[in-house]
């Protein structure tokens, strides 16, 4: 017997999942984002150039593939951001701003853990080329309304923060690095490193003696340039003004060295270590950094879909998830009949009725049928015995009221079509 590998999750049910899938282009298209698609395989290069070398996805959480020549190295794309931005950039989109989303599997070689795997899927959503803060507000807005109004997840919390200019971060980097100083011998090995490779890194550290440590830490917000400010103030403005409750999270970094300016999650305690289930921000120098001529400003999110799954789980008896369609199964009582039964039910399914049709083929007992129809959820039976074939009828058998009626074929087509 083989099992999946480690990490991975079958969906052997996906009406929730497609519930998901579809509410989400719903509401994306509410707010005139377009679909587009980009492949799992990209070069190795793009996410080394983009998330920054010394991030956890590129220094251990990469699936590499090496080609036989070894002169191309590819990997199984583990975020969507670089990819839509490499799409935006190889095919010379020039309409700005691109309002785009894509939903797909990534892939991140990491610990497995509740909501955490290692090939999970993600809605991404990319706004490239708008420079205006009040984008962020927007997009910030969107989220909150679709996991509130449309998935009535209500046990979340929204955080946020503002990393700043470059500038105001090499300014930070040099006050925080002094912060450093007096607590080097106590913080962990790994932001030990961090602190001379990647040093705003260290607030993403989940050591809790080192998270207690950064509690006091200066922040970042404390030491913007004035138009940073003013950009930091009219979003907390904006988001009030929109009715959005949220949290200063002065340490939120995002882990991904592109992210500048805004950043922000959305977190529930419903999922336990791996609390977030949304989280984005701002990336104004990425486009440039991937090869385009000049800079695109531009902001993003991505959802993990898994751990919004989780959250629907607990409330989807308050979700429209649409009905299946009735389910008819057609019992053939013996080989004899099995042909008429495959002339019916191609009869049924090209009505274009929302209708759902099955043959049982097996040869098994009328009851036995019978009893597998109810296992099935089957809405209507029709039983076709020597006697039904003979008289060119077939029996209907309501399977929650046990009602009978011997009917032609025709009036079979008719009932159903008019029901």
């Amino acid at each position: 017997m083989f099992n999946k590998i480690k990490g991975t999750k079958d969906f052997l049910d996906l009406s929730l999942f497609n519930f998901l899938i579809d509410q989400v282009k719903k509401h994306l298209s509410t707010y005139n984002f377009t679909e587009i698609s980009t492949p799992i395989l990209e070069p190795l290069d793009l996410y080394k150039r983009s998330l920054g070398q010394e991030t956890d996805i590129v220094s251990k959480e990469m699936y590499i593939i090496k080609s036989e020549s070894d002169q191309e190295m590819i990997c199984l794309r583990p975020e969507g951001t670089a990819s839509t931005v490499r799409a935006f950039v190889e095919n010379n989109i020039n309409s700005t701003p691109w309002k785009v989303y894509s939903c797909g599997p990534m892939f991140r070689h990491e610990r497995p853990q509740k909501g955490r795997y290692r090939q999970f899927n993600q809605i991404n959503m990319e706004i490239i080329g708008s420079k205006s803060i009040n984008q962020d507000v927007q997009l910030i807005k969107m989220l909150e309304r679709f996991f509130f109004d449309t998935l009535s997840i209500d046990n979340y919390a929204l955080l946020i923060n503002f990393l700043g200019c470059p500038e105001d971060r090499v300014k930070f980097k040099e006050i925080f690095k002094d912060f450093l100083e007096n607590y080097f011998e106590k913080i962990c090995s790994t932001c030990k490193i961090r602190k001379e490779s990647n040093i705003l890194r260290i607030f993403d550290c989940k050591n809790e003696s080192c998270k207690i440590i950064y509690k006091e830490a200066p922040r970042i917000t404390d030491h913007l340039c004035q138009p940073c400010q003013i950009e930091w103030t009219e979003i907390k403005n904006n988001l009030e003004y929109l009715s959005v409750s949220y949290t200063h999270e002065p340490n939120l970094v995002r882990g991904l060295d592109y992210y500048q300016k805004t950043v922000f999650e959305f977190v529930s305690q419903d999922l336990g270590a791996q609390s977030a289930f949304c989280g984005g921000g701002r990336y104004d120098k990425l486009v440039k950094e991937i090869g385009a001529k000049e800079d695109q400003p531009s902001i993003g999110a991505g959802m993990g879909i898994e751990r919004i799954l989780i959250l629907l789980e607990r409330i989807k008896d308050k979700l429209a998830i649409p009905l299946l369609p009735p389910l008819y199964v057609i019992l053939p009582l013996s080989k004899e009949e099995q042909s008429l039964a495959l002339i019916i039910a191609d009869e049924l399914q090209a009505i274009k009725k929302a209708i759902s049709v099955d043959i049982f083929l097996e040869e098994d007992s009328l009851k036995s049928m019978m009893r597998k129809a109810n296992k099935m959820g089957a809405k209507f039976a029709i039983i076709i015995g020597s006697e039904e074939k003979e008289n060119k009828v077939v029996k209907l058998k309501n399977m929650i009221t046990g009602k009978e009626d011997i009917l032609k074929h025709k009036e079979l087509i008719s009932i159903i079509l008019n029901n």
